[in-house]
């Protein structure tokens, strides 16, 4: 349930990468309750198409469109079309990613890759298309990062690569764009509660108890959660926060590096 008053962000424009599912669709549908207007960005129409069917109840403006990250004018050319219908957008969510358990000895160079497209130049190609067609001053841009950025996960070498390039582009954009107006900022989730994520790091129930066990809240967190770090710093209450890494996790740094648990990954 939210904590924040459900007109927030009314008279917003936001966009959402890879909002058609997971984590992403929990961010637009908080975004939607809040009051602005979602356009979301997947490789499925069939996707999108349940998106906005699903956005819909919310009574605000939805759109979207089908195409893949990795190409830049497909991604330029939605967000053009956002800024054509809604207006300039002026909340930019790159969330698209892609994930397995690999250690490194078994990962081809192309599987690496592939990471490495969507995530980190996905990333980049969803910030730098909405550079050009955001509201300045007055745009907050948030990337979806993993823990795998700062804390070392046998089996996620390309993952871990992939992220630490994000936290990084979150921090030098923040640093060029912060005189325009532009804030940006990434959020780390912990493992969340029905994601596809999950659902392939953690197969089974024995998985799920050992990463619960290395979280100082002992639980996996929930998509709404997430959404509401979201939301914050969408809003003005965010307003003086630009190149932030902020943990949604329940504590899951903490506990340093380490092994995938028994039987879905290892170091070789």
């Amino acid at each position: 349930m939210s904590v924040f008053r459900r007109d927030l962000l009314r008279g917003r424009v936001a966009f959402v990468a890879g909002g058609t599912s997971g984590i992403n669709l929990g961010i637009a549908h908080a975004l939607a309750a809040h009051g602005a207007a979602i356009a979301v960005l997947s490789r499925s129409e069939e996707k999108v198409a349940a998106a906005i069917a699903d956005l819909g109840r919310h009574g605000t403006p939805v759109s979207g469109q089908a195409g893949d990250v990795r190409v830049y004018a497909a991604v330029e050319q939605a967000l053009g079309a956002v800024a054509e219908t809604f207006g300039p957008p002026d909340i930019i969510v790159s969330g698209a990613a892609g994930n397995f358990v690999a250690p490194a000895a078994k990962l081809s160079a192309n599987a690496f890759k592939t990471v490495v497209d969507i995530d980190l130049l996905g990333t980049f190609n969803v910030l730098r298309a909405g550079y050009a067609v955001c509201r300045k001053p007055g745009t907050a841009m948030i990337n979806i990062s993993a823990g795998q950025s700062t804390t070392a996960h046998w089996g996620q070498a390309h993952v871990s690569a992939a992220k630490a390039g994000v936290d990084m582009l979150t921090r030098s954009l923040a640093g060029e764009w912060g005189p325009e107006g532009i804030r940006v900022n990434a959020i780390i989730p912990g493992p969340i509660d029905g994601t596809e994520g999950m659902a392939r790091l953690a197969p089974t129930a024995e998985a799920r108890r050992e990463i619960e066990s290395r979280i100082a809240l002992r639980r996996y967190g929930t998509k709404d959660e997430v959404a509401q770090m979201a939301v914050f710093l969408a809003s003005e209450a965010a307003s003086y926060v630009t190149g932030a890494i902020m943990y949604c996790d329940g504590g899951q740094v903490l506990a340093g590096a380490r092994g995938m648990p028994d039987g879905i990954g290892g170091p070789g």
